[in-house]
């Protein structure tokens, strides 16, 4: 199996639209950062989480020409907006199965309503396959996912694991129950907003003892605005297990 991460950029990605932050103007490719995306690679299959506005750039600059379903986090844009590029998967191989909450796949049939539509639908928009999940694991072919639930701020959202690898992604605050399903991980991938505490995200504090908890074999950061650093200072301060992903890094599993 392998893990590619799309983007490890927040909302606004970096650098920021008129920013002239330090670490909106590094040099230092790491420190350009995509809106937060992975793609999990087992037996050649593709299996990606989240699809947000980057999602073209993304399979452009990865190489990457099928994924086989999406999995969503939750509804906000940074992690949805990109839907509609997938036409031209669907086109070539047929509608593209979807994973997420009934609240998330409501707000997507709202914004979207001619993807979803059954009714003199465009002939060139993409076909979904809509698939309804809860906090009970399920499968997609033979791949066997285990939902995490999480809260974003005061919305619930998803993590996902898959084998022996969780990616979470905006989460805030994690209860117990589901923090059982986070322990004897090969890799955790966590988010890590910035060093200041945040009302809806982890801060690298945060993150952390998260990290310390759980005990992960290795975790990589993810979910990064410029607020938390340059990637290169950000690595010397972590410990010997902990990484800053970003965009384009590989991982075999």
């Amino acid at each position: 199996m392998q893990l590619l991460f799309f983007g490890t950029g927040t909302s606004k990605g970096i650098p920021v639209i008129g920013c002239d932050h330090p670490v909106c103007l590094s040099d230092d490719p790491r420190d350009n950062r995509l809106r937060s995306s992975v793609l999990f690679q087992v037996n050649e299959k593709n299996y990606l989480i989240d699809c947000g506005p980057d999602f073209r750039m993304q399979m452009l600059q990865n190489k990457i020409t099928k994924i086989e379903a999406i999995l969503y986090t939750h509804e906000h844009a940074d992690h949805t907006a990109g839907l509609d590029d997938i036409r031209p998967i669907t086109q070539k191989y047929g509608d593209m199965p979807i994973y997420t909450y009934k609240r998330v796949m409501d707000n997507l049939k709202h914004r979207f309503d001619y993807i979803f539509t059954t009714k003199n639908k465009y002939p060139s928009a993409p076909g979904v396959l809509p698939h309804i999940i809860k906090k009970t694991a399920f499968y997609i072919d033979d791949l066997l996912v285990t939902p995490i639930q999480v809260m974003h701020g005061k919305l619930p959202i998803f993590g996902y694991k898959i084998k022996d690898v969780a990616y979470i992604t905006d989460a805030s605050f994690i209860d117990e129950s589901e923090r059982e399903k986070l322990k004897n991980l090969s890799v955790l991938v966590i988010n890590a907003l910035r060093i200041k505490e945040h009302p809806t995200h982890f801060n690298l504090e945060n993150a952390l003892k998260l990290i310390e908890e759980l005990q992960p074999k290795r975790a990589y950061l993810t979910h990064i605005s410029h607020k938390l650093g340059f990637h290169k200072e950000i690595e010397k301060q972590l410990p010997e297990n902990v990484f800053v992903a970003y965009d384009g890094l590989k991982l075999k599993i």
